[in-house]
This record gives C-alpha cells, sequence and structure tokens, in this order.
C-alpha cells in the first residue's frame, strides 16, 4: 500500500491567493510567461519562470535563472507574500471548470514509492527536461511544481474529504483569469489527519502519475544527488490525489507539416485502405474510440477504423497507437513523434478552431482530432508495465502553482 504524508506548506497570506497563483511552468513559454507576470509582483511566475526577470537573451538553463529563483523566493517570504504552515497539514484542493468540479488531496507522497513502482509511470522522461527541475529544486530548496497523482477511488476516502468541505470554510476561493475557480481547504485536525493516512495505507494499493512524470522524477533524482546532506523533506514530493472518478481527460490533437509528397487525393486514397471516410460539414469531435476527426485543404472528414486493423493490447488498442501505426508512420513517414519535427501536439483546451487555424494558415498541411484517452485506458497501460505514445493524454484544469509549496531542507 502506499504512504502519504502531511506537510507544512509553504503558501500565501490569503489576500495574496490570487495574484500569487500562476499557471504550471511547462505550459507557458519564457515571452508568455512575462506577459501574464507584467504588473504583478506577486507573480509565481517570478520563481518557476524566473528568467522573465533577466534580460532576454539568458538561456534558461542557466545557473543564474536557478539562483534568481531562490532570490525571488526568500522576497516573497520576507515581504510576507508567502509564509511557512506552522504544523504538518493536508489540503484539499477543488477546481471547477465549466460547472465540472473535481477535488484532489494535496499531501506529501513518497519518494521510496516511486522508486518501488508504487507510483506507477505510464510516460518517458527526457533527461533535459529532468535536469531543469533538478537545478531548480536543489537551487530554490523548494517543489513548487505539483506532481498529479489519480487512484481508484475509495468511497471512505471521499466521504472524509466531502464532510471536512461541507464543515469547514475554505482558505481559498477565487476565479482566475480563465474562469476556472480555485479553492483549498486546511485539513489540520490530528485525528483527521491521522485517518487519512490509515485509510490510504490501507485501501489505496498504488497512485498513478497522470501528469507531472519529469516533477516525479526529479524529485527523486535530488534525493539521490543530495545522499547524505538529504533531510526528510527530501523524502516526499509535491503530489495531489485525484479519485478515477471525478478525472476529466481532454483530447490530444496533432497537426503535421506536410503530406510527405502526396497529393490529397493521393493521401486519401492510402488512408482508405485502414478506414472509412466521410466528408463532414464541421468539425470533427471524435464521438467515440477508434474515430478520428481529419482537416486538410479546407475540409473536414470522419475516419473510423476499420476492423482487424489495430490490435487489443493496452498499447495498440489507443487511438493514438492506430492514428500512428495506420497513418502517420507508414502514409505521413512520422517515425518518432517524440523527434520528428514535422509534427506537432494541440491540447484540447485550444479547442479545434486551433487546428483549423494553423492548418489554413499555411504553417501546417493536415490536423487530426482524437477521442480523449479513458482513465481506464491509462490505468490498464500503467498496470501492464507499458508506456503510452507521446503526448496522450491532456488534463484540464491545471492546478496552479506556488498557492502550496514543498520545502525539502527544512
Amino acid at each position: 500500500m502506499i504512504s502519504i504524508h502531511p506537510f507544512k506548506a509553504l503558501r500565501p497570506e490569503a489576500q495574496h491567493a490570487k495574484k500569487v497563483a500562476s499557471r504550471p511552468y511547462d505550459v507557458l513559454n519564457s515571452k508568455e510567461a512575462k506577459v501574464e507576470a507584467q504588473g504583478n509582483p506577486s507573480s509565481f511566475l517570478h520563481i518557476t519562470k524566473s528568467e522573465i526577470d533577466l534580460p532576454e537573451d539568458t538561456d534558461i538553463h542557466s545557473q543564474i535563472v536557478y539562483d534568481t529563483a531562490k532570490e525571488n523566493l526568500d522576497a516573497f517570504i520576507s515581504r510576507n507574500i508567502l509564509f511557512r504552515e506552522n504544523k504538518a497539514c493536508y489540503y484539499i484542493y477543488q477546481l471547477i471548470m465549466n460547472g465540472k468540479s473535481q477535488t484532489g488531496l494535496v499531501c506529501g507522497s513518497s519518494v521510496d514509492d516511486y522508486e518501488k513502482d508504487k507510483i506507477k509511470k505510464h510516460e518517458f522522461t527526457r533527461p533535459e527536461k529532468e535536469q531543469d527541475r533538478i537545478n531548480h529544486i536543489k537551487t530554490s530548496g523548494a517543489q513548487t511544481g505539483n506532481v498529479f497523482l489519480a487512484y481508484k477511488n475509495v468511497d471512505e476516502i471521499d466521504n472524509i474529504i466531502d464532510d471536512w468541505k461541507k464543515t469547514h470554510s475554505p482558505v481559498y476561493d477565487f476565479v482566475a483569469d480563465d474562469k476556472i475557480q480555485h479553492s483549498i481547504w486546511i485539513v489540520n485536525d490530528d485525528a483527521t489527519i491521522k485517518k487519512i493516512s490509515t485509510t490510504f495505507k490501507t485501501q489505496v494499493p498504488c497512485t498513478y502519475i497522470a501528469d507531472g512524470h519529469h516533477r516525479a522524477a526529479s524529485a527523486a533524482k535530488v534525493r539521490k544527488a543530495l545522499g547524505d546532506k538529504a533531510t526528510n523533506g527530501a523524502d516526499i514530493f509535491l503530489t495531489t490525489l485525484f479519485p478515477s472518478n471525478q478525472l476529466y481527460i481532454m483530447d490530444y490533437n496533432r497537426v503535421v507539416k506536410d503530406l510527405n509528397g502526396l497529393s490529397v487525393e493521393e493521401l486519401i486514397n492510402k488512408i482508405e485502405v485502414k478506414f472509412t471516410i466521410e466528408k463532414a460539414a464541421k468539425a470533427v469531435s471524435p464521438a467515440q474510440l477508434h474515430e478520428f476527426g481529419m482537416y486538410l485543404d479546407k475540409q473536414w472528414y470522419t475516419l473510423t477504423s476499420k476492423e482487424g486493423t489495430y490490435t487489443t493490447d493496452p498499447i495498440g488498442i489507443l487511438d493514438i497507437s492506430i492514428l500512428s501505426d495506420n497513418i502517420l508512420d507508414p502514409i505521413l513517414g512520422i517515425k518518432d513523434q517524440r523527434t520528428d519535427k514535422r509534427i506537432d501536439f494541440v491540447g484540447g483546451i485550444r479547442g479545434l478552431g486551433e487546428l483549423e487555424k494553423r492548418v489554413d494558415s499555411g504553417e501546417m498541411a493536415i490536423a487530426f482530432s482524437l477521442h480523449p484517452v479513458t482513465i481506464q485506458q491509462l490505468f490498464d497501460i500503467a498496470d501492464s508495465g507499458n508506456v503510452m505514445p507521446p503526448k496522450s493524454t491532456w488534463f484540464e484544469p491545471k492546478l496552479r502553482d506556488g498557492l502550496l509549496t514543498h520545502l525539502i531542507y527544512s
């Protein structure tokens, strides 16, 4: 069974929470972060994307960036924007987007559990992205990025969290500029803290990384790198655990720069071997698994996989595998989606209009819309020890950075 731990969060004073809270560091580039933080000296982006306070030609992976993050974090504390909780607590984090609510438990998850694969993975990580987070954590002494974990829901845990929300007021409750509501409750009662810890330890055999593979891997490598210098704070990493019955996975779509030397007619003829193709009068949001939208030459099509054109193992049955095995690789020549510069990925939060925009502009030649991966598919792949193709899942809404931070050195 898994071990979770309360922790003393570094968090904003209530009056600063909305200004501090920032979108995750990895969904913004440096220019976007600079614009978003403009005029807001309390934005946590000054810590997670500290290059915004340095000259534009600064290498974002240089040590001065991490040193600046540490300086800014210390300044936030000295200015009383952030303070450290005086006791280890659990935190309940609720997000509401478009009327849909999901609630998770913010806690410290065990690095030992991660290394023993009790915290299951479904993606490969990239060394350069890991190293960036390792440097940020070691220099700042803080885990600023939250790892989004899922678990198969347990009624007793649901009831504990629901009862706390009903009988206590949130310490933070605001609607961000993107219209997503963020509410956080502090669970500081010793008996309830013990009950939560015990229930997870006795009823939850494993958790699954939904979003944050690089952050989790980096936390484990920081502890290893510190060796004898590691404190107890390095034994856990910042996570939010969501029950599977509340998770919302969005589509993660593809755009490709060219047709690999084919005409539109030649392309369609090749695709028709393994898919039925029908012209569509509007943008296609696939209604079911194994159905795809395709947009090229200002026309949408619905593609439906023919029987016998894909396998039924946990990886082969994924729509992105079907698309890759039957179109992207053999027809469009995309052999490795992680490294091929001809393909790009568009999160479902941007909408199908973004696919049309990128093709109509001439930047891309063709776009594919996919049905979202199901949470059961994610569990099946992680349980089987397999790894999903890159960019398979897009979780929304995103947790905000800065509201709850874990310090590893004290």
